[in-house]
């Protein structure tokens, strides 16, 4: 199997999980990654239990608006493109209206630091965009911006979006920022959540550089983010 088979399977497992994972409902969302010089993305208006690898679209990070494929690539395509092509150390994008996230968006409301998991998404909160219509180039300059330095957005209105290294490290982060959006979301229904200072959150974020296995990382490659942290 070459490497474009095994990412369009890869690909098509994880928007399936979406459902499951309770991510996702119908046809909302897409998911993408990169492929060398490309990205591979999930089609418009297919309902993910239908979805088979063949039906990805592909097209160039760096280039222009074409695309290959049996069908057109997600109405969101503009900003897979274009947060691949702004953030090269990512390598797969998930985005989804998961309900809790999209509860926050409908508000117009970051996800402040009421948990030490905020820091798994590089910052002291996640940022939510102003609204931007679906599949334009005006909300994809918005994701882009909401994600500076961060690798999650919340998109007004809207969803949310998740980057990775990796489709296996973006559906932990997709899960784990829905996880976090339900409980701000019930510790508010409550009262007002004690947050955490931006320090506190900010050491967190150095910490979960070694967080899990960071498969992805060579001994000496450890080696040297701990001898510069």
């Amino acid at each position: 199997m070459t490497e474009e088979s095994m990412l369009r399977r890869d690909i098509v497992d994880a928007a399936k999980s979406l459902s499951r994972l309770g991510l996702n409902e119908g046809t909302a969302g897409n998911v993408s990654a990169r492929l060398g010089p490309d990205l591979l993305v999930t089609p418009s208006g297919v309902a993910y239990d239908e979805l088979k690898p063949k039906m990805l679209a592909r097209m160039a990070v760096d280039g222009s608006d074409d695309w290959t494929g049996p069908l057109k690539p997600s109405s969101e395509w503009r900003f897979h493109r274009d947060i691949l092509r702004a953030r090269p150390e990512t390598g797969a994008i998930v985005h989804t209206h998961a309900t809790y996230c999209t509860v926050f968006s409908m508000l117009r409301r970051p996800i402040p630091a009421a948990h030490y998991m905020i820091a798994a998404f590089g910052g002291p909160e996640v940022r939510c965009t102003a609204y931007g219509p679906y599949g334009t180039q005006e909300l994809s300059d918005l994701a882009v911006e909401g994600l500076a330095g961060r690798h999650a957005v919340l998109l007004g209105s809207h969803g949310m979006i998740v980057i990775g290294r990796d489709l296996k490290e973006a559906m932990w982060r997709a899960v784990e920022l829905e996880v976090l959006a339900k409980q701000v979301y019930l510790a508010t229904a409550l009262a007002s959540p004690v947050l955490l200072d931006d320090e506190e959150i900010m050491r967190t974020v150095e910490r979960f550089r070694d967080y899990g296995q960071n498969a992805q990382d060579t001994p000496q490659e450890r080696r040297q983010r701990k001898r510069s942290s």
